[in-house]
C-alpha cells in the first residue's frame, strides 16, 4: 500500500469519526485478536525481527 493510498485512508476514517464516532482502533484490535490475520504477523516480524513470533505461532 503506498504512502499516498494509506494517507488517503486515513484521512477518510478521521472524517467519518468527526461525524460519527466510532471506536476505530477498537474494532480493529479486536478483528486482530479473533482472526489473527497473516498481515499482522509479517508486519510484528518486519518491526520486531523473524524470531518476534514463537513457532507455531502463525496465523490460523
Amino acid at each position: 500500500m503506498s504512502r499516498n493510498t494509506l494517507l488517503v485512508w486515513l484521512v477518510s476514517l478521521a472524517v467519518v469519526d468527526v461525524v460519527i464516532p466510532i471506536p476505530i482502533l477498537a474494532i480493529t484490535l479486536v478483528v486482530v485478536v479473533l482472526r489473527r490475520p497473516a498481515w499482522f504477523l509479517d508486519l510484528v516480524r518486519a518491526v520486531y525481527g523473524p524470531d518476534a513470533v514463537p513457532a507455531g505461532e502463525d496465523a490460523a
